[in-house]
């Protein structure tokens, strides 16, 4: 997907990312809620906004699959074959997950990547040149916004840089599909 992309933006983004705040930006399938994956901190804010408890673990965002092989310790063959046919927005629960913030990763040392089709996502985090947290924003509960006009108003006045509603464009609007990969071929299911 083509997409024209505000360096101003995108700067701006990074630089609140840096200073350990938290962002609200489009992605490829919802609107989302995020900060630097790999700062504890910053993690712990997420989780606060959202009023969710931090069992339950947070999708990350990398730029490519090089940046998924520093996050990860093996990327299974499978998940390589999947994102290789990847048509639409796609999580995939990696095992053995590395270098990100402890409350990101499952109990079981898994975490959720996915490689955005989104220009200025991706452009974010390659400068960013780190995984970021992507998790809808909304209240944990309540319905995921699927465009700008449904974020809710204390969101938008909790976060520290809100990026432009256009770039919401070419969003789709539902969240990604989630599959879980095993290191010997396994894969389960776990949202279509």
């Amino acid at each position: 997907m083509e997409q024209e992309i505000d360096l101003e933006e995108v700067k701006a983004a990074v630089e609140t990312l840096k200073a350990g705040g938290i962002i609200l930006y489009p992605t490829d399938t919802v609107w989302g809620i995020g900060c630097d994956a790999t700062n504890e901190e910053a993690v712990a804010k997420v989780f606060a906004l959202k009023q969710r408890s931090d069992s339950k673990s947070l999708i990350t965002l990398v730029a490519d699959a090089d940046m998924l092989g520093k996050y990860v310790k093996v990327i299974p063959e499978v998940a390589i074959n999947l994102l290789e046919v990847n048509d639409k927005p796609m999580t995939i629960i990696y095992p053995g997950a590395m270098g990100l913030a402890p409350n990101v990763v499952a109990e079981d040392g898994s975490a959720g990547i996915r490689i955005p089709m989104n220009d200025f996502c991706v452009e974010m985090i390659r400068r960013f040149r780190k995984p970021i947290v992507s998790t809808s924003a909304n209240i944990s509960g309540e319905p995921a916004p699927a465009f700008y006009e449904d974020i809710p108003l204390e969101i938008i006045d909790a976060v520290d840089w809100v990026a432009d509603p256009y770039l919401e464009e070419g969003a789709t609007g539902e969240p990604s599909q989630i599959i879980a990969v095993g290191l010997h071929g396994e894969i389960k299911i776990i949202r279509e």
